[in-house]
């Protein structure tokens, strides 16, 4: 069996949220403040028999409206259904006999925890909050009314200081409705076995005098006996034989111990005499050991080098390693029925607060590829990991994330990345591209509360700085800049587009793409063309972004912003188009600096044709000077100098070494007074207005 659901109701950040789980790994991730926490608590307060059950006001979600409050005491419900799984067992199906609430092949079962104000004590909630209205209605003036968010406030702590002693807890089984409680014994065969992200597991790893290490020494001393497929009587027999053994070479220790101290005991009880203690008997020294207390004096210790050093002087990365895998030892201690009977556990379970805390990039890789083995060898059956690590998401396959996120109105959603992709063959090319695409640096795009997705490198580098020059830091808005490396928008937006998958992760996602106009040749292909090359009207060009941008125009939370389809053509030429005079643009991996630097300082008066005589004789020369000609009175001087320059510059950079440069001179011209004038392109003016909007 495995926890397919859990629908929370009313808990902290979850207002009325439903969840759905993998039948193995769950990762769970999403910014801070998303709700991974809560989600791990919430399922314990239903399967972790051993954790506290009673919450406090601050448990409560407080997006209740103010009529809510007035008709019935908040309640917290939290239901998680049970279903077959891969690993479902006889026992399985005898735990959840009396929860089931589908009787067919296919089993499914229910477990309800709610936590309420009892029905006796209704009424008086009621009276008391009816009090308060009424009061504020009748003595607040129009100037001194309270909200209904700060009426809602003192509600809350008039059931925090009244009412939320008297509240109760319980576990149902079944449907809720009914009101069957779960039975203790039955709930306790369920192992939830919880590591926070704050632990300190040297505390429980220096000796066999902690309880749990003491446990799992227990259980696998004679492990070769235990574990053979001699009979039960055969296995206890030598067991025993192997106490009795122990016992006597112990005997034989403590006798020498005692010779050891005889003469320094007459000495000690002397004492006992002085004081009247020997009265009516003497007091004196004995003692014995058995297999199992001499558990207790071994120390976990690390082989280092030849040398063995104690486990505390070791990493905490390393240490929480270790922890984990006695805890699965323990686990599988527990789950075993012929050393613990009917006290044995049935459903092992393991969840884990950001395992990236302690441990490195590589190790966390590896973390997981050790839980995968386990789940595989069945010592634990479900797996819950929350994270924001990027280094563990791409580690993850996208079946087994599940991100928690926030609406536009502050509500919490859930995405579900494998789900967004449906059999077809267009879908299952685009999960495998984004599989591969996910990395450690690009996985960002899932945790940041908002995305702009660029085409190259160059975008990449210069977005951060061009933002600056708009007065609007990226990162104050958690705004990731991802790129893709080309027009591969459709792969991702699939992630994204909750207008088409209710599994989508609904965030702001901008998509920034060239214009690139393109025109048809005489054996049918297009090639890419100059925008005063471009005639919209005839069907022998077209461009790569108009129609993408029209198609998004609208769109819940997609937007597709390029250069202008009439004079923009690339990032690069438009970043000159926009600055036609500004020398800080030319660098030094460019080629033809000086020809594009004497352009830009020729002045208003100068005409068409001296940026002719600067552009030289060359097929590409010619080109450019063919396409302003053609274009007669329909742009304007301006216009056509600019795009001289623009193509001229286009035409002398390499991508990411120029975009490196121009980030660094852009970004250090902000920090100068004596700041030199840069206009950033219009179409990434817009984008950064619409996404921190």
């Amino acid at each position: 069996m495995y926890i397919a659901n859990i629908d929370i109701q009313n808990f902290r950040n979850f207002k009325k949220n439903s969840i759905e789980f993998n039948d193995g790994i769950n990762v769970i991730i999403g910014h801070n403040n998303a709700g991974k926490s809560n989600l791990l608590r919430a399922l314990r307060l239903v399967l972790d028999y051993g954790s506290t059950k009673r919450l406090s006001i601050n448990d409560f979600n407080k997006d209740a409206s103010l009529e809510d409050l007035k008709a019935h005491s908040p309640k917290v419900s939290i239901t998680v259904t049970i279903k077959k799984g891969q690993t479902s067992n006889e026992d399985d199906l005898v735990t959840i006999s009396e929860w089931l609430t589908e009787l067919n092949q296919d089993y499914e079962a229910k477990l309800t925890y709610e936590y309420f104000l009892p029905e006796s004590h209704e009424e008086d909630y009621s009276n008391q909050v009816k009090e308060i209205i009424d009061a504020h209605e009748v003595n607040g003036t129009e100037g001194d009314k309270l909200t209904d968010k700060e009426l809602k406030e003192v509600i809350y702590k008039l059931i925090q200081h009244e009412f939320l002693r008297r509240y109760t807890h319980r576990i149902w089984g079944g449907l809720a409705e009914n009101q069957n409680q779960a039975d203790s014994d039955l709930l306790r065969k369920f192992d939830f076995q919880f590591l926070d992200a704050i632990r300190d597991v040297e505390r429980d790893l220096v000796s066999g005098r902690n309880v749990m290490l003491k446990e799992v020494l227990h259980f696998f001393l004679d492990y070769d006996i235990k574990s053979s497929d001699d009979s039960d009587e055969d296995k206890a027999r030598k067991i025993k034989t192997k106490s009795q053994t122990f016992s006597e070479k112990s005997a034989e220790l403590i006798g020498l111990l005692d010779d050891r101290i005889k003469e320094g005991k007459s000495q000690i009880l002397s004492y006992a005499k002085q004081t009247g203690a020997s009265l009516k008997s003497m007091p004196s020294f004995a003692g014995e050991t058995s297999d199992i207390e001499m558990l207790s004096f071994l120390k976990l210790i690390i082989e280092d080098a030849g040398f063995n050093i104690p486990a505390s002087h070791n990493g905490l990365g390393y240490n929480n390693l270790i922890y984990i895998s006695i805890l699965l030892a323990k686990m599988q201690a527990d789950a075993d029925k012929d050393y613990l009977g009917s006290n044995s556990k049935v459903f092992p379970m393991l969840a884990i607060e950001e395992p990236e805390a302690h441990l490195h990039p590589s190790m966390q890789d590896k973390f997981l590829k050790f839980l995968r083995g386990n789940i595989g060898n069945n010592k634990v059956r479900q797996i819950f990991i929350t994270s924001h690590s990027t280094h563990v998401t791409s580690a993850t396959e996208l079946d087994e994330i599940i991100c928690l996120h926030d609406d536009f109105d502050g509500n919490t959603r859930v995405g579900y990345l494998g789900k967004v992709f449906s059999d077809n063959d267009e879908d299952i090319k685009s999960k495998k591209y984004i599989k591969r695409f996910l990395d450690a640096t690009k996985s960002n795009m899932l945790f940041a509360e908002k995305i702009i997705l660029v085409e190259g490198i160059a975008e990449q580098l210069l977005m951060s700085v061009l933002a600056e020059y708009e007065n609007i830091f990226l990162e104050d808005h958690h705004i990731a800049v991802i790129n893709l490396g080309g027009r591969y928008f459709d792969h991702f937006l699939k992630l994204f587009d909750v207008t088409k998958n209710a599994s989508a992760v609904l965030k702001k996602v901008v998509c920034l793409t060239d214009i690139d106009p393109v025109k048809k040749s005489s054996n049918g292909n297009y090639k890419a063309c100059y925008p005063f090359e471009y005639q919209k009207d005839d069907s022998n060009f077209k461009d790569h972004a108009s129609e993408l941008v029209n198609t998004y125009a609208n769109h819940k939370n997609i937007r597709f912003f390029s250069q202008n389809n009439e004079r923009g053509k690339t990032f690069e030429y438009d970043l000159v188009l926009h600055n036609p005079k500004c020398e800080m643009l030319i660098t030094d991996s460019m080629s033809n600096k000086g020809t594009i630097k004497d352009m830009m300082q020729l002045d208003e008066a100068s005409t068409i044709e001296e940026y002719y005589d600067l552009l030289g004789s060359s097929s590409e020369s010619d080109s450019i000077k063919e396409g302003i000609e053609s274009l007669g009175n329909d742009w304007s001087d301006d216009d056509k100098k600019r795009a001289i320059i623009a193509s001229r510059y286009l035409n002398s950079i390499g991508k990411g070494e120029n975009a490196l440069e121009l980030a660094y001179v852009l970004k250090e011209n902000l920090q100068v007074e004596s700041r030199i004038e840069f206009n950033v392109p219009e179409y990434i003016r817009e984008a950064l207005k619409w996404i921190i909007k």
